[in-house]
C-alpha cells in the first residue's frame, strides 16, 4: 500500500514579497488570496487536509474551499528574534549574520528554531502519515517543505536550502516501504486527479 503525501506551499504573503522572516499571524495579502482563490486540487486530496498553524496556511485552504485540521507539526520554522524584520533590517544590525545563517543551517536564527529541529518534527509526522491508504494533503511552509524533502530523501540540510519552494506550489512525495519524491514545484492546477 502507497501512501501519497501533498505538500502545499502557503500562498504570498507581503513577508514572502518584501523579504522578511513572517510572523505566525500574517495573513495571505491581496495577490495571494486571488491566486489561492482559482487554485484548485482534484477531489480525492480534499479528505484528509491538515495545516499549519499560521494564518497564512488557513488563509490558503479557505480560499481553496478546503477544510483543514490544524496540526502543529506543519508549523513553520521559528524565526526567533528575527520574525517580523527584513533582511536588509537584520543586515543592517548585524553585517553578515543572515549570510553566515544561510551558509550554516545548522544554526538557527537567534532564539529560534534550527532546520534540523524543524526536520526532525515534520519528519516525525510524515512517519505517521507513511502507510495510509487516503491521501494526505499539507499546506505548510518554504522551509518545512525543505525540511520534508530533506527526510523523505535523507538529503543535507544544505542541499535542502537551494531548493527553491514558490507560493502555491506542489511537491509530491509517496511511501511505500521508503519515501520517495514524485514531483516537485508543480502548480497546484497540475496535480493529477
Amino acid at each position: 500500500m502507497a501512501t501519497t503525501l501533498l505538500l502545499i506551499c502557503i500562498a504570498a504573503t507581503a513577508s514572502s514579497r518584501e523579504g522578511r522572516f513572517p510572523e505566525p499571524a500574517e495573513p495571505l495579502d491581496a495577490a495571494g488570496r486571488r491566486d489561492a482563490a482559482l487554485a484548485r486540487l482534484p477531489q480525492r486530496y480534499h479528505a484528509a487536509v491538515q495545516a499549519s498553524p499560521a494564518r497564512a496556511a488557513a488563509e490558503t485552504a479557505s480560499a481553496m474551499g478546503l477544510t483543514a485540521r490544524t496540526e502543529p507539526a506543519l508549523a513553520d520554522i521559528d524565526h526567533g528574534e528575527w520574525q517580523g524584520l527584513s533582511f536588509a533590517q537584520i543586515e543592517a544590525s548585524d553585517p553578515g549574520q543572515l549570510g553566515r545563517w544561510l551558509a550554516e543551517p545548522a544554526q538557527g536564527a537567534p532564539a529560534g528554531e534550527t532546520l534540523d529541529q524543524v526536520r526532525t518534527r515534520i519528519g516525525a509526522w510524515m512517519d505517521r502519515v507513511a502507510g495510509s491508504d487516503a491521501p494526505t494533503c499539507a499546506i505548510t511552509h518554504p522551509m518545512t517543505i525543505r525540511a520534508a524533502i530533506s527526510h523523505a530523501l535523507e538529503l543535507p540540510l544544505r542541499a535542502a536550502l537551494a531548493i527553491d519552494v514558490a507560493p502555491l506550489s506542489c511537491t509530491v512525495l509517496s511511501f511505500n516501504r521508503s519515501w520517495r519524491l514524485q514531483s516537485l514545484g508543480l502548480a497546484v492546477r497540475g496535480v493529477p486527479g
